[in-house]
């Protein structure tokens, strides 16, 4: 396994990282025989009893990969048959094909046979074009028989950058790539055509990883660990943050308690609800742990804001669409902010509004799912060129603003050019109240004193954990109980 875990290398980094090691005296040709030799005991270990392993080679390394793999496995005494979408066009790809000194007849000819499995080293992540249509064809084929597939690097017809499909693209049981993860993998629909992935260190040093892996990685705590100190005995309910969170009318209440809940989970030393005169006595009944405050009006809640110890907002959650809304965030401007929901569709008639209020420092957390996203940022979310983590990152520099795009694969980005890409979260996350609670965590993160883009990915991280320890039968309401921050 590499110590890289949480790295993420772009397709284009690749070839600089191989460079690199190629420069220090490393041939390439070592990094193709370690790389090779690793799908081959992946192969082994996962499928032992294989009554063939059939190798597709494309013409550059990938292939070269797939040339390597297959002598392994016959050499390990494992039946072994390889296709061919081309003759090798690279110098390493070439030798490992003679090394392996097999036949190995056009891809097209390959017809699946019960028992095979198959290993797809037909292109890696680098693909920056459709697919032909006889791979595409092969890879259905082998869909339809339900071979499982081996993918060297990534499945043949995902993109390493963006995880998209690339006109057809193989459907991997597993997924054996080298040095680190590339964001393609982890975004979808890459991460599931992918299956498990195996990231496999080859030698390439540490060093030359880290100079080429970019400002984007997986989301993890080593990311803000060192920022979210434990409480102390000397501490009191202020010195851990004061939480705001603010309502909507009389029927719309349920999902700002959510977030207000989510927010003492968190970890806020005190959570008040500022509501509307009408909805007072709705959030009395159910309230406990968490302060009533009430606020009609601009002018009302400037008041509240009159108490500095209030250091952390959020807004959006069951509040209403429309002018109150803009003004309220408007009303926060010099605060820390999580806008979510409601709040986010507020401006959708003039985004630049809210992005020109939160000019300076970063203390704004955004919060969309897709279509408030396109709400906001329709250019971006249009534009098909674009991966996720470019329309977040794209978004998070034009708003000032840590975004959270919401969805299996959440991105989270800053506006200087940082960003994650979340991997923890288990599909039954997406119910109804899961996003309230996730506002309310961040929030309370925002409070006890995280920058926006820190407080933003531990949110997501810990919504994940919360997520799998409360189990697939969880609601918003028990998701709450299973925070730990």
């Amino acid at each position: 396994m590499s110590n890289n875990q949480y790295l993420l290398i772009e397709p284009q980094a690749v070839a600089a990282i191989d460079a690199d090691c190629i420069a220090s005296g490393m041939p390439g040709f070592a990094l193709m025989l370690r790389a090779g030799q690793a799908v081959a005991a992946a192969a082994l270990g996962r499928y032992p009893g294989a009554t063939r392993f059939v190798v597709l080679c494309g013409p550059g390394n990938n292939g070269g990969d797939g040339y390597v793999a297959a002598a392994a496995l016959r050499e390990a005494g494992a039946d072994v048959a390889v296709y061919s979408l081309g003759p090798p066009i690279t110098d390493d790809a070439r030798r490992a094909f003679d090394d392996a000194a097999c036949a190995a007849p056009p891809l097209a000819d390959y017809q699946p046979a019960r028992g095979d499995v198959v290993i797809d080293a037909l292109f890696g992540a680098g693909l920056s074009r459709d697919l032909a249509p006889v791979v595409i064809a092969v890879a259905e084929t082998v869909k339809a028989a339900r071979a499982p597939v081996i993918a060297v690097d990534m499945p043949s017809g995902v993109c390493g950058h963006s995880g998209r499909v690339r006109g057809g693209a193989f459907e991997a049981a597993a997924t054996v790539t080298f040095v680190a993860a590339k964001p393609g993998q982890m975004l979808l629909p890459g991460r599931a055509l992918c299956g498990e992935i195996e990231i496999v260190d080859i030698g390439a040093p540490r060093r030359f990883v880290e100079r080429h892996a970019g400002p984007v990685r997986i989301n993890a705590p080593d990311l803000w660990r060192d920022l979210l100190g434990d409480k102390t005995a000397s501490g009191h309910k202020f010195s851990h943050g004061s939480l705001a969170v603010l309502s909507g009318g009389a029927l719309q209440t349920g999902a700002a308690r959510l977030s207000a809940s989510a927010g003492l989970r968190g970890g806020a030393g005190l959570v008040t609800m500022i509501s509307p005169a009408e909805a007072a006595s709705v959030h009395a009944a159910h309230l406990t742990a968490v302060m009533l405050k009430t606020a009609d009006s601009v002018e009302d809640l400037e008041a509240i804001l009159e108490d500095a110890r209030l250091n952390a907002f959020v807004l959006g959650p069951g509040f209403g669409i429309g002018e109150k809304a803009r003004g309220f965030a408007l009303a926060l401007k010099s605060r820390r902010v999580v806008l979510d929901a409601d709040a986010i569709t507020s401006f959708r008639e003039d985004p630049d509004l809210l992005f020109t209020a939160f000019a300076g420092e970063p203390r704004l957390v955004l919060t969309p799912h897709d279509g408030e996203f396109a709400r906001l940022f329709p250019d971006l979310a249009k534009d098909e060129t674009l991966s996720k983590v470019d329309r977040a990152l794209a978004a998070a520099a034009r708003a000032n603003a840590a975004v959270i795009l919401k969805g299996a694969d959440t991105v989270i980005a800053a506006a200087d050019g940082r960003a994650a890409i979340n991997t923890n979260a288990p599909p039954w996350l997406a119910t109804a109240g899961s996003g309230d609670v996730l506002a309310g965590l961040c929030g309370a993160l925002l409070a006890r004193g995280l920058p926006v883009y820190e407080a933003a990915c531990a949110a997501v991280w810990h919504h994940g954990e919360a997520g799998q320890r409360a189990g697939r039968g969880l609601t918003a309401e028990t998701l709450i109980n299973f925070i730990d921050v």
